[in-house]
């Protein structure tokens, strides 16, 4: 049996960029909540291009086909464009239109066969798609318990496919753009594998995905019960995952607050917690991040890396400094941090070697 090539988040942002290039219809198939509609946002947006997303699951022929009305003035049958595809006057308004038509293979074989239609011939009835107008289609394969159905042959023959995997390192940069919540990121950071556990054989209704975790992360932002907090999060994820992300926050809560040791307040930790530490390190960069333009930044900066390394094996002292000069992109001058020379001189072969 042959593997499916898969993509990650990333690399299916460049494949759909070159299909929109070429003007070629693609379907993006993956299990739920990885981000499929989220990434055709994304590069909908790179391009400047207007985003119609339409979950076609929830249409009808008839809102594809539109529905014909008798015309009296010519005396013929004619049909009634639908109103949420776009016509020639939106066209005018822009560059670039992406129809994105979501949850295609959950939609019923009547409407597939109207999108068929619309696919094949970009025109279907009287309408007629904009040359503008770029397709693309996304749905969960059939082994994800999800509601499908199989698509006729000939339509899938119109796309091409592309399916997505799951991504750590494009996740977290995803997150730290969006500002995922410290607690959140730093717990991942340390259980990489816990970001997504999806089993379509588990009886679970609930289990991690990328969008389930920003579920999380929203919810920590207010200040609920310890039990309101658990239910929440094991709703998101699963109870399993969720004991372990909240037993790791109890922890990482006693910790120092990274404001305090960026200000020089604190300069010694009193736990051997790995998964703590790394909820430090993303929680020091996170603030970092806010600081970029304050005066006293290259002063934080300091006292950020000389914490580290007096605090944190090799492993993490060089995450540490990674993590901030690569995720969190912070513009740091070497020849402003006065410790940068120790720094450089301890752990610089390692950051070499991390490299290659």
């Amino acid at each position: 049996m042959d593997t499916i090539r898969t993509s990650s988040p990333n690399s299916a942002k460049q494949v759909i960029s070159a299909a929109f290039e070429s003007k070629r219809p693609l379907f993006l198939w993956g299990p739920p909540g990885i981000g499929k509609s989220d990434i055709v946002h994304q590069v909908g947006a790179s391009m400047n291009a207007h985003v119609i997303d339409v979950r076609l699951s929830l249409w009808e022929p008839t809102d594809i086909k539109g529905i014909p009305y008798f015309n009296a003035t010519e005396g013929k049958m004619v049909w009634a464009a639908p109103s949420e595809l776009p016509d020639a006057a939106m066209a005018e308004e822009h560059e670039h239109i992406v129809l994105f038509l979501d949850e295609m293979n959950s939609a019923p074989p009547a409407v597939q066969a109207a999108a068929y239609q619309l696919i094949l011939n970009r025109r279907v009835g009287q309408y007629t798609l904009p040359d503008n107008v770029l397709i693309v289609a996304a749905g969960n394969r059939d082994s994800d318990k999800g509601v499908t159905y199989r698509m006729p042959a000939p339509l899938a023959n119109r796309f091409v496919h592309l399916e997505m995997s799951v991504s750590f390192d494009d996740w977290f940069e995803w997150a730290v753009t969006n500002k995922v919540h410290p607690d959140v990121v730093g717990y991942l950071n340390f259980s990489k594998q816990d970001l997504y556990d999806f089993d379509p054989k588990s009886p679970s209704r609930s289990f991690a995905t990328p969008r389930s975790w920003s579920f999380v992360s929203d919810f920590l932002s207010n200040n609920y019960s310890d039990d309101t907090l658990m239910d929440l999060v094991s709703g998101s994820v699963g109870e399993g995952l969720a004991v372990k992300f909240i037993a790791h926050r109890k922890v990482a809560s006693k910790l120092p607050n990274p404001t305090d040791i960026l200000a020089g307040k604190v300069d010694t930790l009193d736990t051997d917690e790995i998964s703590a530490m790394y909820s430090l390190i993303i929680s020091m960069c996170y603030e970092l991040s806010q600081d970029v333009d304050n005066p006293t930044f290259y002063d934080k900066v300091e006292q950020f890396l000389t914490f580290s390394m007096k605090n944190f094996d090799t492993e993490l002292v060089v995450m540490a400094m990674k993590l901030a000069l690569t995720q969190y992109q912070l513009p740091i001058d070497p020849d402003k941090v006065p410790s940068f020379d120790e720094f450089h001189e301890k752990y610089g072969k390692y950051i070499k070697a991390a490299q290659n």
